[in-house]
C-alpha cells in the first residue's frame, strides 16, 4: 500500500481478483520433408502457398512435402511450420553423414554405365532387349552435357537431352529416374559420377527376376536415413527442433512415406521414425501426430500392418487411410489434407468437434476404396478412413486415436484437453511467487471457472448447466500444510467432454394407429 503523507485525494487502482484466461491456438501444423531451396533443418513459418513457394521453392520431384503443404492450405489450414531435411544449395549434405545407396530390392536386369547401375523397371523384360547410351547433345543443351538413349528390343524408346552429372535439376539420375518409365539408375559409389559419350550397357539378368520398387528420385538420392527425420534437439534438427516452438499443435512428415514407397528406407525404418514422433509429441502433452500409412495396401494389408506390425498405442497419434489423388494419377499421403481439415473444422466448429464427416478438399480419388464391412474391421483398431460417398464426395470419416484406453478414443476429446491445459497454464503464470492464501485460491477459482463456462456455452463440455459440466476446487482439503510449506498449491478441475456421436442408431418398428374399432 502506498504511504500518504498530505492532506488530499487520491486515487488507486486495484485488482479486480480474475484474470481472464485467453484459449490457445489449436491447428498449428509442422511438416518435415524435402524443398527445392529454403533454410536447413531451421522451423519456418509460412502463412499461405505463396510464402511457401516463395521461400522454398514449390513442389520438387520425388517429394511430396509441397503437394502436402499445398493440401494443407486448401483445406482450411492457417499457419505451419516448415522443417526443410536434405541437402542445402552447395550440394552438402544435411547431415555430417550421407547414408549409403538403397540396396537393390529386386534381381532385375541390370548393367553398369560408368558409376551408375541401370536397373530395368520391368522385372520380366529379357536379358540384352534393353541398352543404355550416352551421346552427343542436341539443340541449345547446356555446354558439358549429354543425351542418354535408352533401346529395347533395337527400337529407341527414350531421350533423355541436355543431362549433365553435376547436382541440380539436370543431374542424369534425377531427371532419368523421374521420367522414365524403362529404367532407373543409382549410384553405385561415392566417386565421380563423370560419363562420357559413348559409354554404354547391355542389361543382364543377375537373378531370378523379382518386382522392382518405384523409380528412385530426388529422396532416394540425397540418402536420407531415419536420423534425418528425426533430428536432434540440442542442433534443432529434424521434428525435434520442434520442441521450440510452443505453438504447433501437429506434425506431418508426408516424405517419409514416399521415401519408402522409392525404396530409400525400408518399412522398419519408417516405423522407428513414427514411433520417434509419437514419443515427441507424449514428451511436449500438447500436439499430435498425424502419420500416413504405406502406399498400395489394401484394408485387409493395412489393418495387418497396424495391429501385427506397427503396434501403436497413443493417445497423441492418429493414423488415416489411404493415400489421396489430387489429379487422378499420381497419389500423395493423407496427412497434409488431413492436417488442413483439423484447423478448418477448429475455426468452424470449435477444437471440440471431432474432425470428421468433413468433405477434403482437393480429393479426385483415393488409392483404395473400400466397403462398409471392410470399414468395420479398420475402424475398432484406430485406422481413421478417407471414404468416397456418392453424391457427398470424399470425406473423412473416423476420429479416433490410437489409444487402447476408451477414456481418449477419439480425436477430439485429446485435443480438447490440450487445448484446455495449455490454455490454463498460460493464462496463470501470474500465480508464480504470490501468497499461498485463501485469496489465492480463490482468484484461481474464479479464473478458471470464468474460463470454463465460456467453453461450456460454446458446446464443448457436457451438461446442462456448468456444475453439470465442470468442477474446479482449490481449498484447505487441497492445499494441507504440508503442500503449503513445500511451495505448493493444487488446483483440481474436472471436466466432462462433449464425446461424438459415431453411430446413430434409428430403432423402427411396426405401429397400429388409430382406434379400435370393438367397443368395451
Amino acid at each position: 500500500m502506498p504511504t500518504y503523507l498530505s492532506p488530499g485525494v487520491y486515487v488507486e487502482e486495484v485488482d479486480s481478483g480474475s484474470r481472464p484466461i485467453q484459449g490457445v491456438g489449436t491447428a498449428v501444423a509442422a511438416f518435415v520433408g524435402l524443398a527445392e531451396k529454403g533454410p536447413l533443418n531451421q522451423p519456418t513459418m509460412v502463412s499461405n502457398w505463396t510464402q511457401f513457394a516463395t521461400t522454398f521453392g514449390g513442389t520438387v520431384d520425388g517429394s511430396a512435402l509441397g503437394p502436402s503443404v499445398y493440401a494443407y492450405f486448401q483445406n482450411g489450414g492457417g499457419n505451419c511450420y516448415i522443417v526443410r531435411i536434405g541437402e542445402d544449395e552447395s550440394g552438402s549434405s544435411a547431415t555430417t553423414r550421407i547414408a549409403e545407396p538403397p540396396a537393390l530390392e529386386a534381381n532385375n536386369p541390370e548393367g553398369k554405365l560408368g558409376n551408375y547401375r541401370v536397373v530395368a523397371l520391368d522385372p520380366a523384360v529379357s536379358d540384352n532387349s534393353i541398352a543404355v547410351e550416352v551421346q552427343a547433345a542436341d539443340g541449345d543443351a547446356p555446354e558439358g552435357s549429354f543425351k542418354l538413349v535408352v533401346t529395347r528390343g533395337g527400337q529407341v524408346v527414350e531421350e533423355h537431352n541436355g543431362v549433365t552429372t553435376a547436382r541440380g535439376k539436370t543431374n542424369v539420375q534425377t531427371v532419368v529416374n523421374a521420367a522414365s518409365r524403362t529404367v532407373k539408375l543409382e549410384s553405385s559409389g561415392h566417386g565421380s559420377e563423370e560419363l562420357t559419350v559413348g559409354t554404354n550397357t547391355v542389361l543382364t539378368s543377375v537373378a531370378p527376376p523379382t518386382p522392382p520398387p518405384s523409380p528412385v528420385t530426388d529422396v532416394a538420392r540425397v540418402g536420407l536415413s531415419g536420423e534425418d527425420y528425426v533430428g536432434d534437439v540440442a542442433e534443432r534438427s529434424g521434428f525435434s527442433g520442434l520442441e521450440a516452438v510452443d505453438e504447433v499443435t501437429m506434425i506431418c512428415i508426408p516424405d517419409l512415406m514416399v521415401a519408402y514407397q522409392q525404396g530409400a528406407i525400408d518399412l522398419d525404418t519408417v516405423q522407428s521414425v513414427q514411433a520417434a514422433m509419437i514419443s515427441h509429441c507424449e514428451s511436449m502433452g500438447d500436439r499430435m501426430a498425424i502419420l500416413d500409412p504405406p502406399p498400395g495396401y489394401s484394408a485387409q494389408q493395412i489393418k495387418e500392418w497396424r495391429v501385427d506390425k506397427a503396434g501403436y498405442d497413443s493417445k497423441y497419434a492418429a493414423l488415416y487411410w489411404p493415400w489421396v489423388s489430387t489429379d487422378g494419377k499420381t497419389y500423395i499421403p493423407p496427412s497434409g489434407f488431413v492436417a488442413g481439415i483439423w484447423g478448418r473444422n477448429d475455426d468452424t466448429r470449435g477444437v471440440h468437434k471431432a474432425p470428421a464427416n468433413e468433405i477434403v478438399r482437393g480429393a479426385i480419388s483415393l488409392e483404395t476404396q473400400i466397403t462398409r464391412k471392410e470399414h468395420d474391421l479398420l475402424n475398432p483398431v484406430g485406422i481413421n478412413c478417407l471414404r468416397s460417398f456418392p453424391g457427398r464426395g470424399i470425406r473423412v470419416w473416423g476420429a479416433r486415436t490410437l489409444s487402447s484406453d476408451p477414456a481418449w478414443r477419439y480425436l477430439n476429446i485429446r485435443r480438447l484437453f490440450n487445448y484446455l491445459e495449455e490454455s490454463i497454464l498460460a493464462g496463470t503464470d501470474w500465480v508464480v511467487f504470490e501468497p499461498n492464501d485463501r485469496a489465492l485460491w480463490a482468484k484461481l477459482r474464479r479464473t478458471i471457472s470464468a474460463f470454463l463456462v465460456n467453453e461450456w456455452r460454446r458446446g464443448a463440455l457436457f451438461g446442462l448447466t456448468p456444475d453439470e459440466a465442470f468442477f474446479v476446487k482449490c481449498d484447505d482439503e487441497t492445499n494441507p500444510a504440508e503442500g503449503i510449506d513445500a511451495g505448493e498449491v493444487v488446483c483440481q478441475i474436472g471436466v466432462a467432454p462433449v464425446k461424438p456421436a459415431e453411430f446413430v442408431i434409428f430403432r423402427l418398428s411396426q405401429y397400429s394407429g388409430g382406434t379400435s374399432l370393438v367397443a368395451e
